[in-house]
């Protein structure tokens, strides 16, 4: 089992671990409040907490509440990224929730458990229709989100890759 954390500076190595070690596997680092821009811990914190909120998002961003996914033992598995409200960008391509497990944490339905209760999340601050994207050609995810009552609507295509777009609504 898993639960959602909000990070603090006590998890910074584990962050910080989290990020070499997909840099080391050259996997996307997604959900993670864009952690592979930033150099250090702080910075990346102090982003993640302007960003959380309205009032002090940064442009051309939209305020989003990231979680850290732990294990019984209290170690990062992986992170998730859940946007409050969609821009225009994220209408097409990101959607309202984004998330990462560790290559040696895949295959064991942790991105299935944190799906389900970022959706927990999602009812509680009433978004109730949910967008979730991904690649096309990530088989797995696309599992995990229809595991999670997601309809795939459309793709849309670019020049890089095919964006699956799957809707969840929330009872």
């Amino acid at each position: 089992m898993i639960r959602l954390v909000l990070p603090t500076e006590d998890y910074e190595e584990q962050v910080l671990d989290y990020k070499a070690s997909f840099e080391r596997d050259g996997d996307s680092l997604d959900g993670t409040a864009g952690l592979l821009n930033f150099r250090t811990f702080k910075e990346w914190y102090e982003a993640l907490l302007d960003n959380s909120c309205e009032a002090t998002v940064r442009e051309g961003l939209v305020p989003a509440t990231t979680f850290l996914a732990v294990d019984e033992n209290d170690r990062l598995v992986g992170m998730l990224d859940l946007r409050h409200r969609l821009n225009d960008a994220l209408e097409k391509c990101g959607g309202h929730i984004g998330y990462s497990v560790r290559k040696d944490e895949r295959r064991k339905g942790y991105a299935t458990q944190m799906l389900s209760l970022a959706l927990e999340e999602c009812r509680k601050m009433h978004i109730m229709r949910v967008l979730i994207t991904c690649n096309k050609l990530n088989i797995a995810s696309a599992r995990t989100i229809m595991n999670n009552g997601g309809i795939l609507e459309d793709e849309i295509r670019t020049a890089e890759r095919i964006t699956q777009r799957y809707w969840i609504t929330l009872s």
